[in-house]
């Protein structure tokens, strides 16, 4: 993995499926995607952190690296709130 990859790293990914000139539906446009953090760790360290049980219970996860926080990319985000 040179360092051009490493700088380009996020936990949401996106691809365009393909659409035939042929295809009677309309066209999706961008799907979304989230890979979770435990992929790219090699292995799980020694001694990490921990959430409290509590916490953990929300989290879903025991240990804070391992938790990730999932945005909708779909949700549209209102321009007026009022």
């Amino acid at each position: 993995m040179d360092n051009n990859q490493k700088a380009m790293f996020t936990p949401l990914k996106a691809y365009r499926p393909f659409h035939s000139v042929y295809d009677p539906c309309r066209p999706i446009g961008v799907k979304y995607y989230s890979t979770p953090p435990q992929l790219y760790m090699g292995f799980q360290p020694p001694n990490m952190q921990q959430f409290s049980p509590r916490e953990a219970l929300k989290k879903g996860t025991l240990w804070p690296a391992f938790w990730d926080y999932y945005e909708n990319p779909y949700k549209v985000k209102k321009r007026d709130e009022e």
